[in-house]
């Protein structure tokens, strides 16, 4: 299911990069990967002029904003089918999460703390 949302990322970014020329034969063979039912959905999606399919991050859809269901966000973790929006409908992927400078800073203290409290327990 994964390699099926990936192929549609990658026609998604096909479809809307401007600057892309001649990719008809690789959106045609990205196109012939893709089940026929989930085709046609996103294709509807791309003629009222969405994108098809969307990041989920905080549990939220990233497409309209709308809050996901935990249920959906589980199991979009553990790769259990494709799943789509409840509010607009595009196909939903867990994205990665973002690396903030608080996040590696927050990392970098907990280490420290940690090696310091390793010194005072062995000393």
């Amino acid at each position: 299911m994964k390699e099926i949302i990936d192929n549609l990322l990658k026609l998604q970014t096909f479809e809307f990069d401007k600057t892309a020329t001649g990719d008809a034969d690789r959106t045609a063979k990205l196109r012939a990967k893709i089940p026929a039912p989930i085709l046609a959905h996103y294709d509807h999606l791309g003629l009222r002029g969405k994108k098809g399919v969307a990041a989920v991050r905080n549990s939220v859809c990233t497409g309209c904003h709308m809050s996901v269901p935990l249920g959906v966000t589980m199991a979009l973790m553990h790769a259990d089918g494709i799943h789509t929006c409840e509010s607009c409908g595009r196909y939903l992927y867990l994205a990665e999460p973002a690396v903030t400078p608080k996040a590696v800073k927050r990392e970098k203290v907990a280490a420290a703390v940690g090696k310091r409290r390793l010194e005072v327990q062995a000393a």
